[in-house]
């Protein structure tokens, strides 16, 4: 068979993909959200900027945990610290006194709420009859049911830091992976990302991968 007609991905049995940013438009969706929710009692604020910082945090965070530091494995107690302490910054301190404990775990839920690309549930369905699909993402087990729910993302497994012991790029997120799905060969697990670092961290253990080119729309402002 001549090179043109090989498959890159022939010998597949399943496909995780990372989410946020991947599979939902992180940008739009907490935008959205934190307008319509924080306009009234903040106006002219700069919610990109906003959600820019809490994204930033939960880089270096869950960073942070991978590489062995301290910190919770559900991501919902991790986004509730460092909005915690962002609002405790001179930058957004002006918004604590509008956002009592409960107003904040609602913040936090944001993220279980952020709605899928355009062809992002049309194509997962369509995967989904040809191999095994589900998430490799750092996210907490419950937010990715919810946002599964809510932007009709078709998973047959969710696979999260609180079932593989840390969050990505720690080699137990990839390593346990491929023991839930039970696959013995790491060529037979292929890993959908628009995340650099964590298609690199995949194949160091010998997952296939596939890179989504980020929307310029997902990105925050530099």
């Amino acid at each position: 068979m001549s090179a043109e007609f090989l498959n890159p991905l022939e010998g597949v049995q399943a496909f995780v993909f990372d989410v946020f940013g991947t599979v939902v438009n992180l940008r739009k969706g907490m935008y959205d959200q934190l307008e319509a929710k924080l306009s009234a009692v903040a106006p002219d604020q700069d919610w990109d900027e906003f959600a820019e910082q809490w994204r930033d945090g939960d880089y270096q965070r869950t960073a942070s945990v991978a590489s062995g530091g301290p910190g919770p494995l559900n991501l919902d107690q991790l986004h509730k610290e460092i909005l915690d302490d962002m609002l405790a910054t001179d930058r957004w301190s002006h918004l604590a006194p509008h956002l009592d404990d409960t107003a904040r775990h609602e913040l936090v839920l944001f993220w279980n709420r952020l709605p899928g690309w355009p062809d992002t549930s049309a194509g997962l369905h369509g995967m989904k009859k040809h191999a095994i699909i589900g998430t490799l993402s750092n996210g907490s087990v419950r937010g990715l049911v919810d946002m599964a729910k809510f932007a009709d993302l078709p998973w047959d497994v969710v696979l999260s830091p609180e079932l593989l012991g840390s969050y990505k790029p720690n080699p137990k997120m990839y390593l346990g992976a491929l023991h839930h799905l039970a696959i013995t060969s790491p060529s037979q697990l292929c890993l959908v990302a628009a995340h650099i670092y964590d298609l690199r961290a995949a194949a160091s253990h010998g997952l296939r991968t596939v890179f989504v080119r980020p929307s310029a729309r997902a990105r925050f402002p530099a």
